[in-house]
């Protein structure tokens, strides 16, 4: 019997999961087609890359109003990414009865906030680092994660300054959460994490693959 696929195609890589085990690539190299044979392909589809494929046993997947008792809050839910969406499934199926704060980092930060009913409160969107970074034409593109109260360069001045704005985004919007619901989880996710990790001021629990694991429990339960 053939296993399933499931695939998270995002703004800058896609992951897909196969047989337990999880693969990457850059979006724009990904190619459908070239998958191992399956009995069918679940996708999360993010990206404004059209999803074109000869494989008729596809399902994209897209945030629907609720999954068992976790209710989505969008007034059209379709309209909540369904990397989001499927990433707080994964998070709720890790505790149905706890709130918690998701924070997946990526080509995008989202925060989002589950109460421990199951009941999505609501979330925040803001450019990950590296998006930040290329904003100014003039600017040197820096990949580095290092943390400076001021630089004597430009390079490192930018560099110092967009990586405040990320950590202190994240920071502080998960601390204005906790005022309000104290007792909630904290899970970390996302391809955006390494080298941010050090600079966060609270506990939390990091999966990197939420989306996929998400995909994989709404197809089982949902599909």
């Amino acid at each position: 019997m053939l296993n399933n696929i499931y695939v998270d195609i995002g703004h800058s890589n896609t992951k897909w999961k196969f047989k337990g085990k999880y693969f990457e690539t850059p979006t724009i190299e990904f190619n459908l087609d070239k998958l191992p044979m399956s009995s069918k392909i679940w996708i999360s589809n993010v990206s404004s890359n059209i999803v074109s494929s000869s494989n008729s046993n596809i399902s994209l997947v897209k945030s629907q109003k609720r999954y068992k008792s976790l209710i989505n809050s969008y007034d059209e839910p379709k309209n909540l990414g369904s990397d989001r969406w499927l990433a707080m499934i994964a998070s709720y199926e890790m505790n149905p009865n706890r709130g918690f704060i998701l924070v997946d980092i990526g080509t995008a930060v989202t925060i989002d906030l589950v109460d421990n009913s199951g009941l999505h409160l609501g979330g925040v969107i803001f450019p990950g680092l590296q998006k930040v970074r290329e904003t100014f034409d003039n600017f040197p593109i820096c990949n580095e994660i290092k943390a400076n109260n001021i630089s004597q360069s430009t390079i490192g001045a930018w560099s110092t300054g967009t990586l405040d704005l990320i950590v202190n985004g994240i920071n502080r919007k998960v601390k204005d959460i906790k005022i309000s619901e104290p007792n909630v989880d904290i899970y970390l996710t996302g391809g955006g994490v390494s080298g941010l990790e050090k600079f966060l001021d609270f506990y939390y629990v990091y999966h990197k693959n939420l989306v996929l694991d998400g995909l994989e429990l709404f197809a089982n339960n949902m599909g």
